[in-house]
């Protein structure tokens, strides 16, 4: 099954098989027999889930947690049609996000609003509700146990106000959700890959995002498990060009925030940066490759930095 890599200590990353290869990612963490799940993809990533589980040796009835980093759908929209195959699993979810997936409807509307019905409805599929008894709301410094490994978690605003990240002292790594940015194994450069952060409509919050990635590199991490792709281990420096590109998205939005064309400037604008920051990186991939690849992010950075300037201005 090549949607799946085995790391130690107990972990599998699951290419969900969302959007294309090597794009979404969930994870399964394994200790002493029992499972948990960390994000899920779209509904449509289930069957691999499941044989991740498989393929680890684990029946479903092993699974503990399925948590989530935050409530987006590329991260959560699987996770109620999951937990019907999961018969003793809970649901972990920031308490900002629970009743999102108790009751999916409004969730689903935004997702509607921001991509349009028909692209909504191929993506991600009919919803399928939470029931509330099986959701456990985390809180900062909250800590699970999963078989005697302890997974740590950690409030990180920013991108959303609804995401937690998670910390496994055995891989000493974060699993990122979003926080950390995105660093698709595609747009791998001489040297390393090319990471870039992700704003996405409507919560982003760059002070915020700011302290969240200092949180996350006061634990000095070996690892970090993006959703965006798979592990990195190379995070001071992966760290430093997220917090720098940061920087220039801000300056970037609010050189632009009073031009009438603003927002065709602000995508415009950011496709600039990120050719630029892969190029700084040794980056090999010709224009158009890079353009297509980051064409769907940089639309909707555009659109979260958007929100953020009106919010500013209001």
């Amino acid at each position: 099954m090549d949607f799946l890599e085995h790391l130690d200590p107990g972990l599998t990353i699951i290419d969900t098989g969302f959007v294309r290869a090597r794009f979404d990612a969930a994870y399964l963490i394994v200790e002493n027999g029992r499972g948990a799940y960390v994000d899920t993809g779209p509904n449509s990533a289930v069957p691999r889930l499941l044989a991740a589980l498989e393929a680890r040796g684990l029946a479903p009835e092993q699974v503990d947690w399925l948590i989530v980093t935050h409530v987006h759908l590329d991260h959560a929209g699987g996770a109620g049609l999951l937990l019907q195959h999961l018969p003793n699993a809970k649901l972990v979810v920031h308490p900002r996000g629970a009743r999102h997936l108790v009751d999916p409807r409004q969730l689903l509307a935004g997702v509607r609003a921001v991509y349009g019905p028909e692209v909504a409805e191929r993506d991600y599929g009919e919803l399928q509700a939470v029931p509330a008894e099986r959701v456990l709301e985390t809180h900062d410094g909250l800590v699970l146990e999963l078989a005697g490994r302890p997974l740590h978690f950690a409030d990180t605003p920013g991108h959303a106000r609804h995401h937690h990240c998670v910390w496994d002292e055995a891989s000493r790594g974060w699993f990122t959700g979003d926080t950390f940015g995105i660093a698709y194994p595609d747009l791998l450069t001489a040297t390393g890959r090319y990471a870039f952060p992700t704003t996405t409509p409507v919560q982003f919050e760059p002070e915020a995002l700011h302290r969240s990635i200092d949180r996350l590199m006061a634990r000095d991490p070996r690892v970090m498990f993006l959703t965006h792709f798979g592990a990195t281990r190379e995070v001071d420096a992966h760290a430093a060009m997220v917090r720098r590109q940061l920087d220039a998205m801000v300056r970037l939005g609010r050189s632009v925030a009073a031009r009438p064309d603003r927002d065709a400037r602000l995508r415009a604008g950011l496709a600039a940066l990120y050719a630029a920051e892969y190029r700084r990186c040794g980056g090999a991939l010709d224009d158009e490759r890079v353009q297509a690849l980051l064409e769907g992010d940089v639309e909707l950075n555009a659109q979260g930095l958007g929100v953020w300037l009106d919010k500013q201005a209001a």
